[in-house]
């Protein structure tokens, strides 16, 4: 049966060919542009199929396939996985959906590789040995990749542990109001048209807790105050209209709802915000209980729309932190799912609303 796979996941195997046709990946700004004097030389990237792990040695212009078992399959000029990489990508920019790219398939089976995803449990896609011009020292790496050739990248699943529960306080709400309000569905804007006629009651949404208690620990782990933090991020979200993280963090900073002391300029929701980025980008899954290790311990590698892949090399944390910050915006989830955005009768007469938290990256 032929391979078929959506335009992220053929992602990772133009990732493979690209890597080891250029012998090199750049490393990217916080605005997905190439930092030409910052560049990791690969030495050999490791993709595991089911008889265990292949290895890619770069050697000069040539790449040497060795099997699970260190024996020696092929030797192949790197040109050629540069070429299979072009035909990949434009593949991939011709189709929509699922598909197959049976060329591209023949070369895969060539070159000893059989699935279109890295075997994995964890958020890593692909593992690599870099070598760091500046330590001189090479190590191997995990690296989540994330591609912008077809729609933007999910950072953090909407999920029913990414419920966050607000209680509606301050007016009274009779069946009949609560049941007009959950009916509100417009094509557009429906979350915002429902809080909003919660408002014109007089009523306001009060934080209350985050659905999950996985959730809430893994949060609560990082920093005590996160729940809040998103909690508030949420209601800025609504209350503007804009869903940037960067800009809803600069809202934060100015009505400070958390009281912090602001009077030393200490950036403190955009750290913290900063914080839960890096963690659900490397290793935090929200109904999972995490350990604070991270899976993908070498960072991103972004395959822009022009092909392009660039390194987000966790080594430099601060760029990776500010790539992630100044792209990652809120987007609300289905209302069908996830019992979101209805108001729902509590057993003790309490009213509740859902807001669910959900990432991605542009």
């Amino acid at each position: 049966m032929a391979l078929t796979g959506n335009k992220g996941e053929w992602s990772e195997i133009y990732t493979l060919f690209k890597l080891l046709g250029e012998g090199k990946v750049f490393a990217g700004d916080q605005n997905l542009n190439k930092i030409h004097n910052l560049f990791y030389p690969i030495i050999k990237i490791l993709r595991q199929e089911d008889e265990g792990d292949f290895k890619y040695d770069l050697h000069d212009k040539e790449v040497v396939i060795q099997s699970p078992t260190g024996v020696e399959l092929l030797r192949i000029p790197a040109s050629i996985f540069l070429i299979e990489a072009e035909k990949l990508l434009k593949t991939i920019e011709e189709n929509s959906g699922a598909f197959a790219a049976p060329s591209i398939e023949a070369f895969m089976n060539s070159v000893y590789c059989y699935s279109l995803k890295a075997k994995s449990s964890d958020k890593t896609d692909i593992r690599i040995v870099l070598h760091d011009q500046r330590t001189k020292i090479n190590s191997e790496m995990g690296f989540s990749i994330k591609s912008q050739l077809g729609g933007d990248s999910t950072l953090l699943n909407a999920s029913k542990a990414t419920n966050f529960n607000f209680k509606i306080t301050g007016a009274q709400f009779s069946d009949d109001e609560i049941s007009n309000i959950n009916s509100i569905n417009p094509s557009r804007n429906k979350v915002i048209e429902r809080v909003n006629a919660i408002k014109r009651k007089g009523a306001n949404l009060v934080f209350d807790k985050v659905d999950n208690q996985v959730f809430n620990n893994n949060l609560t782990m990082l920093d005590g105050d996160l729940p809040k933090i998103i909690a508030n991020l949420l209601l800025e979200q609504l209350n503007t209209g804009i869903s940037t993280l960067s800009f809803l963090a600069e809202e934060l900073s100015k009505s400070n709802p958390l009281n912090y002391d602001t009077n030393h300029s200490s950036p403190f929701y955009a750290y913290k915000i900063k914080h839960l980025l890096t963690s659900a980008a490397l290793g935090m899954m929200p109904a999972t209980a995490w350990s604070g290790k991270f899976d993908a311990n070498g960072g991103y590698l972004v395959v822009k729309k022009d092909g392009e892949v660039l390194c987000y090399h966790f080594y430099d944390r601060n760029r990776f932190e500010d790539y992630l910050f100044f792209n990652a915006y809120l987007e609300r989830s289905s209302t069908t799912r996830h019992e979101y955005a209805s108001i729902i009768k509590e057993v003790d007469g309490t009213l509740s609303f859902k807001l669910n938290f959900q990432v991605r990256l542009k």
